[in-house]
């Protein structure tokens, strides 16, 4: 297992599922966390958790991620705790349900986008003075089997679609142009899984089973793995086999 002990490590739509089992993970492997949700309560509820179970610093922001001022006040309230940023985790982003583009408003629709698409590029750029000071800095993004090519399994709303496809088009020009420097860019492309919960034996290695639903531990272990490497594996994404 990875050790993050002495690493920052900032998770954006941590308030709940799988944002919360990941700073849940990374409190107990040792880094120093910092977690957002929308909502400041939601975040700073997963931040008493994370604190009360490893006893890991973590600080806890609201951010909106269709919102650039938003963003920019996550990033500045950050920069005054920390002098460096050694993994950045993009897993905000907002869902939107319905197969049919009337199956949402306007706002619902641009909202979608906004956080899933600007919201990670407007996340990474911000951030990016922060990465570039760490010795050896990760950005991972939470994207979705949804932005694979002629994958129609999943009823998210077409504006899902489209605004993982962004998503996954900038993590694949941002991994070329970062790697020079030594920035590692990691993507996962997950299937619907099952959230399960870090502090239950639900997680447990032995209840994974290849008849079974992917799991959120799993996803986990896929980050933890890329993100343990020595710095000269660059492994830029991961595709899972669809059930």
């Amino acid at each position: 297992m990875v050790d993050l002990t002495g690493r920052t490590v900032v998770i954006t739509g941590a308030g709940r599922g799988f944002g919360r089992a990941l700073a849940l993970c990374a409190g107990r492997l040792g880094a120093r966390v910092f977690v957002s949700a929308r909502a400041l309560p939601a975040a700073q509820r997963v931040a008493d958790e994370v604190a009360s179970d490893s006893g890991a610093k973590v600080d806890a922001f609201a951010c909106d991620l269709a919102d650039p001022a938003s963003i920019r006040a996550f990033v500045e309230g950050i920069s005054a705790h920390a002098d460096r940023v050694d993994v950045l985790i993009n897993n905000g982003a907002r869902y939107l349900e319905g197969p049919g583009l009337w199956d949402a408003d306007d706002d619902a629709i641009t909202d979608t986008i906004a956080s899933g698409a600007t919201g990670t590029l407007l996340t990474v750029k911000h951030f990016l003075p922060l990465l570039r000071a760490s010795a050896g800095a990760d950005v991972v993004n939470m994207v979705s089997s949804a932005a694979e090519a002629r994958d129609h399994r999943s009823q998210a709303h077409p504006a899902f679609y489209a605004a993982k496809a962004a998503q996954a088009g900038f993590a694949d020009i941002l991994s070329h142009r970062l790697r020079p420097e030594g920035v590692r860019v990691i993507s996962l492309y997950p299937p619907d899984f099952t959230e399960g919960d870090p502090l239950h034996s639900s997680w447990d290695q032995a209840s994974r089973t290849s008849d079974g639903p992917l799991t959120a531990q799993s996803v986990v272990d896929c980050v933890l793995f890329a993100i343990g490497q020595p710095r000269d594996c660059y492994i830029r994404s991961f595709h899972f086999e669809q059930s």
